[in-house]
C-alpha cells in the first residue's frame, strides 16, 4: 500500500515509493528545566524518537507517557518528537517516567527517568473557634489543598511550658484533617500551626510552618483560696475551720474539701464551702480545697500540722501471763499529764469495753475469768486517746509433781525434765532416791513428760516413756442476753441467747425458769458457741430466766436474766484437774528392782518419800 501526499502550494503531487522502510533507532526522554525542580514549578517532559527512514515521507507517530507504570497521555503526531507539561508541579508528579513511541507496526521504550519534585506548599490553618472556655475541645483544621493525599498532617501547640505539644493524623484520601484540642485550666492565649508531610517509595517531603491561630481563653472560674481559721498555729483539742472560696461566673461548679484522698466536706453551686473540726495529732496532713467543672479541676493545698496536747498513754502491765492467784496490778501512764486528765483502764470483748476503773492504778488477785484484753483511756479536753491493747492471760492455778527414777546406776545421777521437746529442769541426785519436778501446765489440754538420767559411767543417756496429763478447766463467765431486751406482747416471740467465754470440751448449756427445776432447753456442745433457744411468750412466762453451762470439772456457771434485764452473775474459781494414772506407782518401782535390767528408767506424777 502506498500513500500519497499532495503539496497544495507546490501544486505538486508526490508519489512516494510502493516500498517504504524505517527503523526507530532510540527513545530518548528528557525533563525541563531538570529532573530535580521545586513543587509548584513548570514541569515539561519531552520525548524524541530517533527514526532512520529509506527516503524522504512521513510518518505518523504514537506517543505515550508512563509514570510509575501508569499511562499519563498519549499524543500522536507526525513530527519526532513532543512534549507532556505539568503547569505547576506538586510532590504527587515524583516517580519514574518512561516513554514509548509506536509506527506503524514498530515500537520502542525509552530508559527510566527519575524526576523528584521537592517541598510541599505551605498548609492553610483555621481554628473554628477564636474564643473558647477551659475545659472545653477546641477544633483545628489543616489543609493542602493543591497536593494530592495520602498526607500526614501535624498540628503543634505553641506557648506551652513544657514546649510544643503535637498531635498527627494521617488521610489517605483528603488533602486536609481536622482534630480537637483540650484546653487545660490555667492556659490564657493559644498559638497553634501545622505542617504537612508526604510519604513514597522515592522519599519524604515536608512542608514549611503553617500560618499561626491564636484563640483567647474564657476562665470559668478561678483557682480557689483555702484559708485555716483562727491560725496555723494549731493544737490538739482546737476548734479549726477550713474556708474555700472561688471566683465563679456562674457555673455549676463543684467544692470539695479533701484530707489527703478523703473527702471531708463538699457542694454545688455555690462559691465557698466550710468545714468545721476539733483538731487531733491524726489530722496533721495536708488538707486540699478543689474546684471542678466537667473536666476543668483547680485546687489549693496547705499543710496543717497539728500540736500533741498529751501523750498516748501507755499500760504497764506485770507479765502477759500470770498465774491464778497472783497480784494483777495494771497502770496507765502518760507523758504530758495535765492536772484534768481523766484516766480509766478498762477490758475489751469482742468490741465492747467494760469500765474496771477510772484511775491511773488497778489491782486484783488474778482469776482465771480475768484473762481478757485490757486497754487504758487519757481524755483531755473532749480528746481522747487509747492506750495499745494488751492481751493478758491468767493461767490455770494447780501444780503436779513429778517423779523420775533410775532403778539402777551408780550415783551420782543426773536427771533431765522435758514437756514435750522442751527441757523444762534438771537435777543430780546422789542417792537411789527418785529426782522430783514440780511443774504448772501452761494449757489446757494433753501435756507430755518425759525424763532422762545419765552418769559418769554411761555411754548413753536413757529416756523413760512419755507421760500424758490431761488438764482441763471449768466454764468461765457465761453470758445471757434476749432479743427483744425489753418487754415482750401476750403471742410474741422471744430469743435467748447464751454463750460461755472459756472452758474445755463438751460445754452443757441448759435454760431455765425460776422455780422451775425441768430445764426450758438443753444442748451440748464441743465450742463456746452462742446457743439460742427459741419461745413464744403468753402472760404466765412472765418471771425471770437464766442459762447454766457446765464441763466434765463438774463446776457449773450460772447467768440470771431477770426482769428481761437484771443480771445476776454467780462467779466460780476455775481450777485444773489432772488425769493420771497413778496408783500402785511406788509397788510397781519396788517389784522392778528385782529384774535385772539395769537401765530401766520410770516416770511417775507420784513421789513416794
Amino acid at each position: 500500500m502506498s500513500l500519497l501526499y499532495i503539496n497544495w502550494k507546490l501544486n505538486v503531487i508526490y508519489f512516494p515509493p510502493l516500498h517504504l522502510v524505517f527503523t526507530i533507532n532510540k527513545v530518548e526522554i528528557r525533563a525541563a528545566p531538570s529532573l530535580q525542580v521545586p513543587n509548584g514549578d513548570a514541569l515539561t517532559i519531552l520525548c524524541i524518537a530517533d527514526i532512520s527512514k529509506s527516503g524522504n515521507f512521513m510518518i505518523e507517530h504514537n506517543f505515550t507517557f508512563f509514570k510509575d507504570g501508569r499511562i499519563l497521555s498519549d499524543i500522536t503526531s507526525l513530527q519526532n518528537r513532543t512534549e507532556y507539561k505539568i503547569p505547576a508541579a506538586r510532590f504527587a508528579d515524583t516517580g519514574e517516567y518512561v516513554c514509548m513511541v509506536k509506527a506503524k507496526e514498530k515500537k520502542k521504550k525509552s530508559d527510566v527517568m527519575l524526576v523528584k519534585v521537592t517541598g510541599l506548599p505551605k498548609p492553610k490553618l483555621t481554628a473554628l473557634k477564636t474564643m473558647v472556655t477551659e475545659g472545653e475541645e477546641l477544633p483545628l483544621k489543616c489543609e493542602v489543598p493543591e497536593e494530592a493525599p495520602p498526607l500526614t498532617f501535624t498540628f503543634q501547640k505553641l506557648l506551652t511550658p513544657g514546649g510544643p505539644v503535637t498531635r498527627t493524623k494521617e488521610e489517605l484520601d483528603k488533602h486536609f484533617t481536622t482534630v480537637e484540642f483540650l484546653v487545660e485550666p490555667g492556659e490564657k492565649v493559644l498559638k497553634f500551626q501545622c505542617i504537612a508531610s508526604v510519604y513514597s517509595a522515592h522519599g519524604m517531603q515536608e512542608s514549611v510552618p503553617s500560618n499561626e491561630q491564636l484563640v483567647t481563653v474564657v476562665e470559668p472560674f478561678s483557682t480557689p483560696t483555702l484559708v485555716i481559721e483562727p491560725s496555723l498555729n494549731i493544737t490538739e483539742g482546737d476548734n479549726v475551720k477550713l474556708v474555700c472560696r472561688v471566683v465563679v461566673r456562674n457555673y455549676d461548679i463543684e467544692i470539695i474539701i479533701q484530707k489527703d484522698k478523703v473527702i471531708l466536706s463538699s457542694a454545688r453551686g455555690q462559691n465557698f464551702l466550710t468545714y468545721f473540726t476539733k483538731v487531733r495529732t491524726e489530722d496533721s496532713g495536708n488538707y486540699t480545697c478543689k474546684v471542678e467543672l466537667g473536666s476543668v479541676s483547680k485546687e489549693k493545698t496547705v499543710n496543717v500540722v497539728v500540736t500533741e496536747l498529751f501523750s498516748k498513754p501507755e499500760l504497764v502491765y506485770p507479765a502477759k501471763t500470770i498465774d491464778e492467784g497472783d497480784w494483777l496490778q495494771l497502770q496507765c501512764k502518760v507523758k504530758g499529764l495535765l492536772p484534768k486528765t481523766k484516766i480509766s483502764i478498762k477490758t475489751r470483748y469482742l468490741g465492747k469495753d467494760n469500765m474496771l476503773n477510772d484511775s491511773s492504778s488497778f489491782i486484783t488477785r488474778a482469776h482465771v475469768n480475768d484473762t481478757a484484753t485490757y486497754i487504758c483511756t487519757a481524755e483531755i479536753n473532749g480528746i481522747i486517746k487509747e492506750s495499745d491493747p494488751v492481751q493478758i492471760k491468767v493461767m490455770l492455778g494447780g501444780e503436779i509433781r513429778i517423779c523420775c527414777q533410775s532403778l539402777y546406776g551408780t550415783p551420782p545421777i543426773t536427771y533431765k525434765f522435758f514437756r514435750g521437746n522442751q527441757t523444762v529442769n534438771s537435777s543430780q541426785i546422789f542417792n537411789k532416791l527418785p529426782a522430783e519436778f514440780m511443774d504448772k501446765p501452761t494449757k489446757v489440754g494433753v501435756e507430755q513428760y518425759s525424763c532422762e538420767a545419765s552418769n559418769y559411767h554411761s555411754h548413753i543417756r536413757t529416756r523413760s516413756r512419755e507421760l500424758n496429763v490431761t488438764v482441763i478447766a471449768p466454764v468461765g463467765k457465761v453470758n445471757l442476753f434476749s432479743v427483744p431486751k425489753m418487754e415482750v406482747e401476750d403471742g410474741k416471740g422471744i430469743s435467748f441467747y447464751c454463750y460461755v467465754e472459756t472452758g474445755s470440751f463438751p460445754i452443757n448449756f441448759k435454760f431455765f425458769k425460776r422455780n422451775n427445776r425441768k430445764p426450758l432447753f438443753e444442748e451440748t456442745n464441743m465450742d463456746t458457741r452462742v446457743v439460742s433457744y427459741n419461745k413464744t411468750l403468753s402472760r404466765q412466762d412472765s418471771g425471770e430466766y437464766f442459762c447454766e453451762a457446765s464441763n466434765p470439772t463438774n463446776r457449773v456457771q450460772r447467768i440470771i436474766l431477770a426482769s428481761w434485764q437484771k443480771v445476776l452473775i454467780a462467779v466460780f474459781v476455775l481450777v485444773i484437774i489432772v488425769i493420771l494414772s497413778c496408783g500402785g506407782c511406788w509397788w510397781y518401782l519396788r517389784k522392778k528392782r528385782k529384774g535385772k535390767n539395769n537401765s530401766l528408767l520410770f516416770l511417775s506424777a507420784a513421789c513416794i518419800e
